[in-house]
């Protein structure tokens, strides 16, 4: 059953990669009638504008520049997935410039009508008064499963430990950076779908969700 969200409410969700996130926050979006916008997809873009140029994402004129002539179109590529994304994405992201540079993006996009936005500091920095948070989670070992089937379904070679591994280093480039560390709100809701499936965890999601909604 679908609850419209109240015009305005924003719903911040947070969380490392291949937790569920994006998928809960785009059928949360659906069942409460809200904009969705997966942020995330802006420092993936982000990074391969960098790799394009023929430059090192982790520098950080060629990344604030990639980030501040992101167009919507750049969201829409096919290649912001797999190990090379993620890495360029995790050097981006740990640049105080670009995350300034994307800030007033994320912020605009909810103005009009509120949102569901997912990435990695809704709820402690774009929108630290968002109505509602979640912080999605689960373990190392299940995210990367989840993400070499991924992979896998999209006809991509990956080996299972070198996504592993390479997830690993991204989950401890996003706790250790300085600009915007990935962590969870204070006032968040805690989700871990380790051992959820798909609709369980749309269900957790949803009744935590429409709860912070009904008392803010």
């Amino acid at each position: 059953m679908s609850m419209a969200a109240p015009r305005g409410k924003v719903v911040a969700i947070d969380g490392p990669a291949a937790a569920g996130k994006g998928t809960l926050a785009r059928r949360l979006a659906a069942a409460l009638g809200l904009p969705y916008l997966d942020t995330g997809l802006l420092y993936r873009a982000t990074g391969r504008r960098v790799l394009d140029g023929g430059g090192d994402p982790a520098d950080p004129c060629a990344a604030e520049a990639a980030a501040r002539a992101l167009q919507p179109a750049d969201l829409e590529r096919g290649d912001l997935r797999g190990p090379i994304a993620d890495q360029a994405a995790a050097a981006v992201a740990a640049i105080p410039a670009v995350r300034a540079a994307l800030l007033d993006f994320q912020r605009q996009f909810a103005a009009a009508r509120g949102a569901v936005l997912d990435g990695r500091d809704i709820g402690t920095v774009i929108f630290p008064a968002a109505e509602a948070k979640l912080f999605v989670t689960a373990s190392l070992a299940e995210r990367a499963r989840r993400r070499h089937a991924e992979l896998a379904g999209r006809g991509m070679a990956a080996d299972l430990a070198a996504v592993t591994a390479d997830m690993a280093a991204r989950d401890a480039a996003d706790a250790a950076r300085a600009a915007a560390p990935l962590r969870p709100a204070a006032d968040a809701v805690l989700l871990d779908t380790t051992a959820l499936d798909a609709e369980a965890a749309f269900a957790a999601a949803l009744a935590a969700v429409r709860a912070r909604l009904g008392a803010a």
